[in-house]
Order: C-alpha cells, then sequence, then structure tokens
C-alpha cells in the first residue's frame, strides 16, 4: 500500500481564519486524544483512497475528529464515507472505553447485486472481517446495513434504476500504551472495508480470500 501523499494531514497547511479556532480547541483536548489523531497519519492506505479531514459532530462526545474518503479508480467514484474519532476522558458506560470509532460507508450496486438476501449479512462481516484480519481488539461493535433503490418515472424515466448499500456502525477501540488505541491500524481497516465494498481486488495475498462484489457503479452524487 502506498502512503497517503498528503491526502491525510492534520489540517494546518492552507488553514484560515475560520479553522484556527479548531486548531486552538485540538492544543486543549487531553493527550491520549491528540496522540489518536496524530497517529492517524500514520496510517499507509491504498493510492485509491482519497481521504481529508472533515468537520466532525460536536453533540456526540466532549472531544471528535473527523475524516472523510472517497474511492476512485480511473476517475470513477467507487465508494464513499466517513469515519469519526470519539473521546470521551470520563468514559462511556455504553462504549465500554473512553474512545470510539463511528462510520459511515456507502456504495451503489447493479439492482441484481442488491437483490441478494444474503448481502446485509455479508456486508456487516467484511467490517468486522476487516478489524480481526489487522488483528485489532476492538468492543461493542453495534450498526445497520441498508440497502436501498430508487426507480424513475416521467421525466427521468431515461434514467437507469439506481440501488446503493450503506453501512452505518461503530465500535470502542481497545486502548493500548497511554489510553491510546491503534488508531492508524483503525483507519487502515476501514479503508480496506472501502476497498472491499467498493470492489477493489485485494491489496494482499493475505487478502485472497476476500470477496468483492462486482459491477460497481460509482455514486451518482454525495
Amino acid at each position: 500500500m502506498a502512503a497517503a501523499q498528503g491526502r491525510l494531514s492534520d489540517g494546518a497547511g492552507g488553514m484560515d481564519d475560520s479553522k484556527e479556532g479548531e486548531r486552538d480547541a485540538m492544543e486543549a483536548a487531553p493527550l491520549p486524544f491528540r496522540a489518536a489523531v496524530d497517529a492517524l497519519g500514520a496510517a499507509r492506505l491504498r493510492p485509491q483512497i482519497e481521504i481529508d479531514p472533515t468537520k466532525p459532530p460536536k453533540r456526540l462526545a466532549p472531544f471528535a475528529y473527523a475524516l472523510e474518503a472517497t474511492v476512485v479508480d480511473d476517475d470513477e467514484d467507487l465508494a464513499d464515507g466517513r469515519l469519526v474519532l470519539l473521546h470521551d476522558p470520563a468514559g462511556h458506560d455504553a462504549w465500554q472505553g473512553s474512545f470510539r470509532l463511528v462510520t459511515l460507508v456507502r456504495a451503489e450496486l447493479e439492482p441484481e447485486m442488491a437483490a441478494d438476501p444474503l448481502l446485509p449479512e455479508v456486508c456487516w462481516s467484511w467490517l468486522t472481517g476487516a478489524l480481526q484480519a489487522r488483528g485489532l481488539s476492538y468492543g461493542e461493535p453495534s450498526g445497520t446495513v441498508t440497502r436501498a433503490g430508487s426507480h424513475y418515472f416521467g421525466g427521468l424515466a431515461d434514467r437507469p434504476p439506481n440501488s446503493q448499500i450503506e453501512i452505518r456502525a461503530s465500535w470502542t477501540p481497545r486502548e493500548g500504551l497511554g489510553g491510546v488505541p491503534d488508531t492508524a491500524s483503525h483507519l487502515a481497516s476501514w479503508c480496506d472495508l472501502l476497498a472491499q465494498i467498493a470492489g477493489l481486488p485485494p491489496a494482499a495475498p493475505g487478502d485472497a480470500s476476500v470477496v468483492s462484489l462486482p459491477q460497481r457503479r460509482g455514486p451518482q452524487s454525495r
């Protein structure tokens, strides 16, 4: 895998005045959270995955950091997603820890693929399998897999039917030395999921057992 090549950064480059408050807030954040965010920059990602910081939610936890990503191959958008790192220094009963990762991943499918009754279970297994393949320790996983289809009529009747799969999930990364989880590896496993739902071939011999979705269409809008 290639490094992110500047697509994943600390957000400092080109920062305007509107972002200075975010920078100040990060500097005032607890050390474990800052270390967890800094570690995200160490992740080595596939070159087809373009990833950048984005505005995090403000009400889910005292501290949050978010990334958005798009899988692009031959100038075609194959899948996209968002990953949010949450931190509550006091801990959270539902999380069973002080950190939580929350994600949304989506891709468009051919209608016949979306009709597969086993597709939701398979997609959920891709998430847990991506974490397990990197030997990551995590707990309290939860989420949904949703498939939706659109058919067009009237003035839109010339558009082909559209089907989309969407994974919404969260899990608790186990904390390591200094109370900091291995966020770089969790990000890498999340990108493995993105690549898989996008239908990219396995990136390494160890991933040879991965079953990818064929006939992928890129999202028409994001």
